[in-house]
This record gives structure tokens, C-alpha cells and sequence, in this order.
């Protein structure tokens, strides 16, 4: 989805400071990055990515920034199913009900 209406939930992203901003404190590769914020919320206006919007958090703040996905969701996983697991399950199991 390329456009989002007003109130639909969408992530923005911003830079916060720019690598020059950044204190002298950091490690050196991290002083070379602008510091990069993605928040989520509902959208203030119509408006395609790209655009530059204003949304609402859960938390009632309003924070300006970049358009960069409409309807975001949680991609993460544990990972691919590991067979080895399933057996230490059963042996698990059978260790608690004192089986062994």
C-alpha cells in the first residue's frame, strides 16, 4: 500500500541528529551515523510514502517525520523448526513427571 488515509496506522522515520551533531564520546564508527528514530501511529492527514507527516503514538505524542510503511506489523521469528528440540521437549517432560 503506497497511500495512507487519516488515522490509519503507519510508521515514520526521522533523523534525530546528524552524524556531525552526535557528541565526541561515542565510538568513531558510530559518531560517522545520523542518529535515526522509526515511530509508529495513526496518521494525521492523507498522504503517500515519502511524504513528510504527522502521527499520533499510542501514547498521545505527536512526532513528524518521513512516511515509510502504511499498516506495519511485526516481521520477526524464533527461526526455522529445529527437530533436536521436539526430542529435548519429551525428555524434558518425562524428567518432570519423574519417568527417569
Amino acid at each position: 500500500m503506497n497511500t495512507a488515509k487519516a488515522g490509519d496506522w503507519v510508521r515514520i522515520h526521522s533523523i534525530v541528529l546528524k552524524a556531525e551533531e552526535r557528541t565526541a564520546k561515542l565510538p568513531e564508527d558510530t559518531k560517522q551515523c545520523d542518529l535515526e528514530m522509526w515511530t509508529k501511529g495513526f496518521i494525521q492527514t492523507d498522504a503517500a510514502i515519502g511524504d513528510e507527516v504527522t502521527v499520533k503514538t499510542a501514547a498521545g505524542r505527536m512526532a513528524t517525520g518521513t512516511l515509510t510503511e502504511v499498516h506495519p506489523y511485526y516481521t520477526h521469528s524464533y527461526g526455522h523448526f529445529v527437530p533436536e528440540i521436539i526430542e529435548i521437549d519429551k525428555q524434558l517432560r518425562s524428567i518432570m513427571r519423574g519417568e527417569e
